[in-house]
This record gives C-alpha cells, sequence and structure tokens, in this order.
C-alpha cells in the first residue's frame, strides 16, 4: 500500500480527498492543526478508520512537522493545507501570506534536506492568474501571474517555490491550479454562501440572502471530479508539470443564484451587501485542461445539474448536523 500524506485532512479539501481515496490501496496519514470542534463533521467518516492516521502538527513549526516527515516517510504527498479565505486576505494579509508561505516553504525545504523520496502534489488555484483578459481565455498553463489579492500572491510564491525545489533540488512536484468548483464545507465561497443562506431562510434563521458582485463568469467542477482529478494527477501527472483542472460548465455567478434560489419551495428576498464586495475582483475565468486530459485521461462525469443537487444535498445534510435539526 501506498503512503499517503494530506496536509490540510481537516479542511474542506483535504477532508473530500482523504474520502475519495478511502477507496484506494493507500494508507493516508493527514496533517491537522489541533482537533477543532468546526472540523468535526469533516473527519467524521475518518476517525476511527484504520486506513487513516491523523496526526496534529502545526506545519509552520520547522521542528515539528520534519519529525512527522521523517516517521511517515510518504510515497506521496497532497499539500492542500493553506488559508485560502480571499475576502478575509484583504483585510489580514500580513496573516494569510506568513501562514501560507511558511507552511509550504518548510515542507519542501524538510523534504530537501533530508533527501525524502516523495511525489509531491501542490494544490496551487486559478487565483494566481487575476483577472485574465477575454482574447487570452480559455487561460492555459503559460499565462502570466497577475495576483489581484494578497491570497493570491501567497499561491503564486507557493507555485514559484515549488518550480525552483523542482528544478534546482529535484524534487518530485506536480502542480494544479484548481478552477472554480463547489465545495459544501467551505462556507465562504459564493456557491455554498448562497445555498447556506437558503437554508436558513427555509429555517426562520434569516430574512433574506446576502450577496456581493454578480457578474463574474466561471467554469463549475464537482466536488467529485475535482477529488479524482488530484489523485490522477498525483499517479499519473508529469515531473515538473503543471496542470489547470477545471470544469466545462460556464456559468455567472448570478446566473448560478438564480438556478438555487428557483429550487427552493421558498420565496428568497435578495440584498447587495458592500461588505462581500472585494476591492478587486475576477471578471471572467475559464480554464484549457487540454494538457491534464491529455496526461491523465481525467475528464469530468458530472452535469451542471448533478453537480449542483450533489453539493445541495451536502449543504444540508452539514446544516443539519451543526444545529441537530
Amino acid at each position: 500500500m501506498k503512503r499517503v500524506l494530506i496536509t490540510g485532512i481537516a479542511g474542506s479539501g483535504g477532508s473530500y480527498l482523504a474520502e475519495y481515496l478511502l477507496k484506494k490501496k493507500v494508507k493516508i496519514f493527514g496533517i491537522l492543526r489541533k482537533k477543532n470542534k468546526k472540523y468535526l463533521y469533516n473527519l467524521k467518516k475518518l476517525k476511527n478508520n484504520k486506513k487513516v492516521v491523523l496526526i496534529d502538527c502545526d506545519l509552520t513549526k520547522y521542528s515539528l512537522l520534519e519529525k512527522t516527515l521523517i516517521k511517515v516517510r510518504p510515497d506521496i504527498i497532497f499539500h492542500i493545507a493553506s488559508n485560502a479565505d480571499v475576502l478575509e486576505s484583504f483585510k489580514n494579509p500580513y496573516k494569510i501570506i506568513q501562514n501560507n508561505n511558511l507552511c509550504t516553504l518548510n515542507l519542501l525545504e524538510i523534504i530537501r534536506k533530508n533527501k525524502i523520496k516523495t511525489r509531491i502534489q501542490i494544490c496551487s488555484t486559478s487565483e494566481v492568474y487575476g483577472n485574465v483578459k477575454k482574447k487570452l481565455q480559455p487561460i492555459k498553463e503559460n499565462c502570466k501571474y497577475n495576483p489581484i489579492n494578497p491570497y493570491a500572491v501567497s499561491k503564486t510564491f507557493q507555485d514559484l517555490l515549488s518550480q525552483v525545489y523542482c528544478k534546482v533540488y529535484g524534487l518530485d512536484i506536480v502542480i494544479t491550479r484548481m478552477f472554480t468548483y463547489l465545495n459544501a464545507r467551505r462556507k465562504n465561497l459564493f456557491a455554498s454562501s448562497f445555498v447556506y443562506q437558503i437554508i436558513e431562510i427555509e429555517n426562520g434563521k434569516r430574512k433574506f440572502l446576502s450577496h456581493g458582485r454578480l457578474n463574474s463568469l466561471r467554469s463549475v467542477l464537482d466536488i467529485r471530479d475535482a477529488m479524482r482529478a488530484y489523485w490522477l494527477c498525483a499517479i499519473r501527472g508529469k515531473h515538473g508539470e503543471i496542470y489547470n483542472i477545471s470544469g466545462t460548465h460556464k456559468i455567472t455567478i448570478k446566473d448560478f443564484l438564480k438556478k438555487v434560489v428557483n429550487n427552493s419551495s421558498y420565496k428568497i428576498a435578495l440584498k447587495l451587501n458592500k461588505d462581500l464586495i472585494r476591492p478587486k475582483d475576477i471578471d471572467i475565468q475559464i480554464a484549457d485542461c487540454k494538457k491534464f486530459k491529455k496526461d491523465t485521461g481525467w475528464t469530468p462525469r458530472y452535469s451542471l445539474n448533478q453537480s449542483i443537487n450533489y453539493f445541495k444535498k451536502e449543504c444540508y445534510e452539514i446544516f443539519k448536523y451543526k444545529n441537530k435539526i
């Protein structure tokens, strides 16, 4: 069995990935920073599972992380741990940049110094491209970096640093730049924010749905397709390559909001909240994923409606779990 290490296993992406890997012939080691009650739902399918070992370790603490990596000696590392709150990064850039940069630098440097032989998948993001002009869409991997928020700057650092450790020190690294995907375990994304607010309205806990800008055009991916893409990239992706991962379903945030509002049996009142409007935002973000599909054989399996239905079901389950309904 391969030994797989997931940084940030208690987070949204990390926990979904771990659940997907339960079907594979792997032993899963997951790093989390302190056992926090807000992560209990994310870990409920992983705790007490013999295939999963949860490790309490702060990635910003070099010596602690070094002991963990030397002990585990993983065959594959999925580096997912990062604070990914874009709006919060505008308010508190120092905290987010320091955390994201240091945890990645520590990880790569420890692997280099201790000569740990492992495949490392760096989970970057489409945010590194920033606001790409329409004439340059769909976005290819060689599109220039143009981060427009502090979180994106930290991910650009991770992205570039990983390329250096691959080219200069020979670490076996592949980089994925994930575009928009439906993640019910992160309430601060536009899609999940809309659905959770609708659920709160249906349960008498809120009077209206609050939103920010709605004119951005995105390609949307199912969470199950996203996690399968991560796995295929780790086992089939080429050494040193950078891959865009994205769905084929293009939709504006406004039209996505209409879809989920119209699916509710309640009348949903909408209200613009200026506090949700980012100082800088992305107008259009469509990816070119030809290279990833060619190298891994991956292609999305779920339609937009299937993805939304699965996503909404997960949101309702999480709401019930956290509110004991």
